[in-house]
């Protein structure tokens, strides 16, 4: 795996972008040689496409990336990223006109196309390297793409070895790292300590549920994280279909990117106070599971009725959010892999995220298309509360009828957010289903990058 610029050398070998409609231009500029060698390969600068331009004695003279045109760049992110692996060996230097955020998003591409996930077979990393760009923040660049490799190397790994236990351990890690504070609260400590929902979907599993509490920064304003951690769901007792279990090992995808966003906040040193809560447990099937028709009592005092046990994620979510709660951060924001109506709505691509701060959710939608980690604005839709309210407790773990699920889940949610002002809750899906440029086949993270683009703004840093 390569996720760093290459060192600056004066021997670099030009890398050209060039924009489909600015072909012709680009030839002019090139030698004769490298000309015919154009017009003989048929090269039509498609978005990505490579190629190389030979000089004396088999070495590299050059090479040029396609930017295709505009309808193509609009159809793709991160699409000169394709040219990492097509690149021969060497170290190159970036030549484009692009600036700003445009150039932003080529370099980080090229960073993440340098990911593989590696705990099980190794795979040869890229033979190209490039020398960050004049233009860039290297530096933030890099802290960015490590933070995504941490989400995706977490979602990646299967759940008989990414446990409640593994996870806590990762977050240790990540919390020596950088100087954080950092408690887990175990097992039947849980209902010691008030956590009845996170401990009642946990409490079927071998590996015994816990909640990650992690704490940094000094000064600033207070930002809390909440991810959903379940490491593995099976349904419990309303078991899923064999075909919905495979992909189960993402399910702690939400605790996986607010970890891996949590790495961004703080090898950036943004000068803020972070709180991190992860609720980890494995939704498991055994004679202690919880039951369809159980009534449970949350931290915050709420009564929930459950009809389905596997609608999990909102439950641990509740008891951690009114722990957050309860010191009533300038914001706080939870990500989960929460819904399948989520994914019904805007596909595998797309972020949905609620706002209880029409400001935030500005912020977000300004930032995000800045640092190519789209999202999408779904309603605190007030009017559908009373689908989530079924009169023998006080809230519906699983509104019956199917409609607007996600919407339901995000208000469910809400309920435990009291007494802090702002809150934002993002549905993920936390998986790349297919292959595209910097984001192979595994897990990704999802609204990450959004944020943190919109925290200074958010949070006046």
């Amino acid at each position: 795996m390569s996720l760093t610029f290459a060192a600056p050398t004066d021997d670099a070998i030009p890398l050209t972008l060039v924009p489909k409609e600015s072909l012709a231009k680009v030839k002019e500029s090139l030698p004769d040689s490298h000309a015919a060698w154009l017009d003989a390969s048929g090269y039509s600068a498609g978005l990505g496409v490579v190629l190389v331009l030979p000089g004396k004695g088999g070495k590299i003279d050059g090479a040029l990336v396609g930017l295709g045109d505009a309808k193509a760049r609009a159809r793709m992110r991160f699409g000169t990223a394709k040219a990492r692996a097509a690149l021969p060996e060497g170290t190159y230097r970036l030549v484009t006109d692009l600036t700003g955020h445009a150039l932003d998003e080529v370099a980080l591409g090229w960073l993440l196309a340098g990911y593989t996930f590696e705990k099980y077979a190794k795979h040869p990393a890229p033979k190209a390297g490039l020398i960050a760009p004049d233009g860039v923040d290297a530096a933030r660049l890099q802290a960015i793409a490590a933070g995504e490799a941490l989400t995706r190397d977490l979602i990646n790994t299967p759940a008989s070895d990414m446990g409640p236990a593994d996870l806590a351990d990762a977050a240790r890690a990540l919390a020596d790292e950088f100087g954080a504070e950092i408690d887990v609260i175990v097992g039947d400590d849980l209902i010691e300590q008030n956590f009845p929902m996170i401990h009642a979907v946990g409490r079927a599993a071998v590996r015994a549920p816990r909640l990650i509490d992690m704490h940094w920064g000094e000064s600033g304003p207070t930002l809390t994280l909440v991810g959903k951690g379940v490491c593995f769901d099976t349904g419990g007792l309303n078991l899923k279909p064999g075909a919905s279990m495979g992909l189960m090992k993402k399910d702690m995808g939400g605790a996986a990117t607010v970890l891996g966003l949590a790495r961004m906040i703080m090898a950036l040193g943004l000068k803020l106070q972070l709180r991190v809560l992860i609720p980890a447990v494995e939704n498991a099937v055994s004679g202690d599971a919880f039951r369809p028709g159980d009534i449970l009592i949350s931290r915050k005092g709420l009564t929930v009725e459950i009809n389905n046990t596997d609608a999990e994620g909102r439950l641990v979510l509740a008891d951690a959010l009114a722990l957050g709660d309860e010191d009533m951060p300038d914001l706080m924001v939870s990500m989960a892999t929460l819904t399948g109506a989520a994914r019904v709505a805007v596909g595998p691509d797309l972020a949905p995220f609620y706002a209880t701060d029409e400001m935030d959710a500005d912020a977000l939608r300004v930032a995000a298309p800045k640092v190519a980690d789209p999202v999408w604005e779904m309603p605190f839709w007030t009017p559908y509360d009373a689908m989530i309210e079924p009169g023998i407790a006080d809230l519906d773990n699983a509104p019956k009828g199917g409609f607007a699920g996600s919407i339901t889940a995000a208000l469910f949610l809400k309920r435990f957010v009291t007494d802090t002002d702002r809150y934002v809750h993002f549905d993920i899906f936390g998986w790349q289903p297919s292959a595209a440029p910097a984001r192979p086949v595994g897990g990704v993270g999802q609204g990450a990058r959004a944020l943190l683009e919109a925290l200074p703004g958010m949070l006046k840093l």
